[in-house]
């Protein structure tokens, strides 16, 4: 594992050798309470014809030291005061940091899963001329449901709140978590590593970025940022996502101007829970590799969405 230092927090990542001939460069982002380690299957696909890079976010995986560190940058593209150091717009100032740290070369493309998708879709608002576009992934909302939020809300800050280390050791919790949020159990070495990413997270972070990213303001926010991106901007559903359900995915994906294209800009992967890349991963690389094929590059986007 490598570490870049991003605003004073250690940042574990992993980055493959470019692609010959050279190509676009893939950004895989997780989601809440993982680690960059479930884009794994996916990766070993895709590096040969990609150059792939994985992170753990600021506070999780390999990512959970000196989280309180974190300084106050000044970046060019913000136009108001710092944002919450645990919002989706401080954690994408983290991800644009980390590639001008890596000075990569070739265009950038951003894979995000859930959380990792919006967060995605800010750094692609922040950095423009840095991200060529954006893939989310069991990603999408835009919709404030009050009752439901809070529901969620709470239930997440007890996860956090109780996560005792021997948990780990409990018989059978491995298994359990390899049929949590999937359509169909995982191999238990998945449920291992879901139980490990669960008590490696940073509590303050895990619940600051819990609680910023599904204020009422925030969630109203993210189809605003869609709606503004000038790069390409699509979405993979599982069809049997009962996290983030297809008609969620739908509504923020309607947002960008790809929606209406002859394509669209969502794809929906069948038998497939919130977890794609781990349930169905080389039918999310086959769609990966088609979407950031065909995007268009040299026109601006509300154009080619028009044709």
């Amino acid at each position: 594992m490598t570490y870049a230092n991003v605003f004073g927090v250690p940042h574990a990542y992993r980055l493959t050798a470019p692609a010959n001939p050279p190509s676009a460069t893939l950004v895989f982002i997780h989601g809440w309470l993982l680690s960059q380690c479930y884009w794994q299957p996916v990766i070993e696909q895709l590096a040969a014809d990609f150059q792939c890079l994985s992170y753990d976010l600021r506070g999780f995986g390999a990512s959970n030291q000196a989280v309180d560190e974190r300084s106050h940058p000044t970046l060019p593209s913000r136009h108001s005061s710092s944002p919450h150091p645990y919002s989706l717009e401080a954690y994408a100032e983290d991800l644009g940091e980390l590639l001008n740290q890596l000075e990569l070369t070739s265009p950038v493309w951003l894979v995000g899963h859930s959380l990792g998708g919006s967060i995605a879709l800010w750094a692609a608002k922040l950095f423009p001329q840095q991200i060529q576009g954006v893939i989310c992934v069991n990603a999408g909302g835009g919709v404030y449901l009050p009752d439901e939020f809070a529901q969620f809300r709470q239930a997440g800050k007890q996860i956090v709140r109780w996560r005792p280390a021997w948990l780990r050791h409990l018989p059978l919790i491995n298994w359990a978590f390899t049929r949590m949020m999937v359509q169909q159990p995982l191999m238990l070495n998945w449920g291992q590593q879901r139980v490990a990413d669960l008590l490696a997270a940073q509590a303050t972070a895990a619940t600051g970025v819990l609680l910023e990213s599904t204020t009422e303001a925030e969630v109203h926010r993210l189809p605003q940022v869609v709606a503004n991106l000038q790069q390409p901007a699509y979405f993979i559903a599982g069809a049997d996502d009962t996290v983030m359900e297809v008609k969620y995915v739908n509504h923020l994906a309607s947002f960008h101007p790809l929606f209406e294209s002859v394509e669209g800009n969502v794809k929906i992967l069948p038998d497939c829970g919130h977890m794609a890349m781990v349930e169905q991963p080389e039918a999310l690389t086959e769609t990966i590799q088609k979407l950031v094929t065909i995007a268009p590059v040299s026109s601006p986007v509300r154009d080619s969405a028009l044709k």
